[in-house]
């Protein structure tokens, strides 16, 4: 399995895969409060079997080019995972989505695995748009859009109901035109 090196502090990013279930659900069981705080992955994962069932969806997704989810290890732990939830090479767009357990929030994992996956995305699958969904309560979450160099293209007002409540969601997004100039230091 291959490894991708997210800065000096030996933080990788790698593929997760149906057969890391375990690993996943006691991921998930570590951050559970926290993740869900505007995420409803920890409703989803409650068990082997259900966490089997998402890596195997995006595995699916995967080999059917529409999608991707790829861990976040430090020293080897998973604290977190970044994801493409749709990808639609045709239409040239997709929306990457994350989380992170609460040990690894503060230092910039984020940022550095979003960075990865939005490059490999515009880079190599030909993506024009990418763009990133967020609760507008979730501060951090926007924050990262803002260091990935995205616009806030718009509020969909309490589009997102979440145990009982609506949110409101704010949609960000960068076009592969930005991103490439940015990476250029243009």
């Amino acid at each position: 399995m291959y490894a991708i090196s997210l800065g000096d502090d030996g933080a990788e990013l790698r593929p997760l895969e149906p057969w890391q279930a375990g690993e996943f659900l006691a991921h998930v069981e570590r951050g559970r409060e926290f993740i869900g705080q505007y995420n409803g992955l920890p409703d989803l994962i409650t068990d082997l079997a259900s966490s089997r069932a998402f890596l195997q969806t995006y595995a699916d997704k995967l080999a059917a080019d529409a999608g991707r989810i790829c861990g976040i290890r430090t020293g080897g732990e998973l604290v977190g995972a970044v994801s493409l939830r749709t990808m639609d090479v045709a239409q040239g767009t997709a929306e990457a989505g994350c989380w992170l357990e609460p040990s690894a929030v503060g230092k910039g994992l984020v940022t550095r695995a979003v960075r990865v996956l939005i490059d490999w995305a515009i880079e190599e699958r030909g993506i024009h748009r990418v763009e990133w969904w967020v609760v507008a309560e979730n501060a951090p979450s926007i924050a990262v859009a803002r260091r990935l160099g995205m616009r806030k293209d718009g509020v969909l007002r309490e589009s997102y109901l979440y145990r009982g409540k609506r949110y409101d969601e704010e949609i960000w997004s960068v076009l592969a035109p930005e991103w490439r100039a940015a990476s250029r230091g243009v």
